[in-house]
């Protein structure tokens, strides 16, 4: 029992990161659709849109451990993606910093795209009554 609530803790932390950045955009619209357009890309209220679905959809999916491996896949991309459209300016330490972390972040969520969600979850919960 203590793996699963090892994972479990871990499934949480990661999600809480996704959900606090998703929420947090969610009440600053126009800072980070700015923020998005500054980084060049188009159609920044296209992709404001994807982002707040990706992390606030997918940071409760993994939080409850749901479909975990695809969505920690999503999560991994969409963490390496974020690396090197927004902070991939090396001459800045925080940007190097934030690259860093979110490569990291990526390792966490494809750990959980292996290996699942543990049996504290709702696909364990499925695989249990399986």
């Amino acid at each position: 029992m203590r793996d699963a609530s090892i994972a479990a803790v871990g499934r949480f932390l990661l999600a809480a990161l996704f959900l606090i950045s998703g929420l947090s955009k969610l009440g600053a619209a126009a800072a980070t659709t700015g923020y998005i357009a500054s980084a060049g890309l188009p159609l920044p209220g296209v992709v404001y849109a994807i982002t707040l679905v990706v992390e606030i959809a997918g940071g409760l999916l993994l939080l409850i451990g749901f479909k975990a491996k695809p969505v920690a896949a999503v999560l991994a991309l969409f963490s390496v993606a974020a690396a090197v459209l927004f902070h991939s300016n090396f001459a800045d330490q925080n940007q190097a910093i934030h690259f860093v972390k979110n490569l990291a972040i990526a390792g966490g969520l494809l750990q959980v795209a292996v290996a699942g969600a543990g049996r504290l979850s709702l696909d364990g919960r499925r695989l249990q009554t399986a």
